[in-house]
């Protein structure tokens, strides 16, 4: 027999629970039942918030949840597969969420990392940013460019420098992940990083450094003394 969320003693109902003792005190089954927010004939809110976290090795996976996923789970539908991957991502904006850089300063090739990691760090493909400033080194701009596979980015010298002259920038910074960990650039890194540069020495942009983030390390092109 299904037990409806409102057969539940008032003080264990999950509303009822966040209303008098917080959010914080719910259990994850709790949670996404109110997402859910209604059952089915077969399943209560927190029986099928129960089934979807049968499907998860830890609250975590939810993370890589995509609609396919949810949608496929017997009264889950389409209204609740939405609302739950929105509350997901938005889970995710607000953990990775980052002061905007424009008008501030990088003058080390660390603050640049420091921005940089709590963005890439948990990325499953490259992800190529670059960094545009002024004559006083301060950010006018920064863009992501181009998102590769797990290895591998293609990137177009052209849509870099295109952007550069578009916001006036007079140097530029390059920053790009590598899912794997791995710090140390590769051949093509190495090919794409000398070919900025030169074009970057004909326009009259410098290049000012490119930066490869890995797991809580970095490779600094302009510290190892490549630029």
């Amino acid at each position: 027999m299904t037990v409806r969320i409102h057969d539940l003693p008032v003080d264990e109902r999950p509303y009822e629970k966040l209303i008098t003792l917080g959010a914080s005190s719910l259990t994850n089954e709790e949670l996404i039942a109110i997402l859910i927010k209604s059952g089915t004939n077969q399943y209560s809110a927190k029986e099928l918030a129960s089934i979807i976290l049968m499907k998860l090795n830890n609250i975590g996976d939810l993370n890589n949840f995509n609609y396919a996923n949810l949608v496929n789970i017997k009264g889950i539908g389409i209204k609740k597969s939405c609302v739950l991957l929105a509350a997901i991502e938005l889970g995710k904006r607000i953990n990775n969420y980052t002061p905007s850089i424009v008008s501030k300063t990088f003058n080390s090739s660390k603050l640049v990392f420091d921005y940089y990691y709590p963005i890439l760090h948990n990325k499953k493909q490259e992800y190529f940013y670059c960094v545009y400033l002024d004559n006083a080194k301060k950010i006018v701009f920064e863009k992501l460019l181009f998102i590769g596979t797990i290895n591998y980015s293609v990137v177009h010298p052209r849509e870099v420098f295109k952007e550069a002259y578009y916001y006036s920038a007079s140097s530029i910074i390059c920053v790009h992940n590598h899912p794997a960990n791995n710090v140390f650039p590769s051949k093509e890194d190495i090919e794409l990083t000398k070919s900025l540069v030169a074009i970057g020495k004909l326009l009259g942009i410098k290049i000012l450094d490119h930066i490869i983030i890995g797991h809580k390390n970095y490779y600094s092109f302009l510290e190892n003394g490549d630029i």
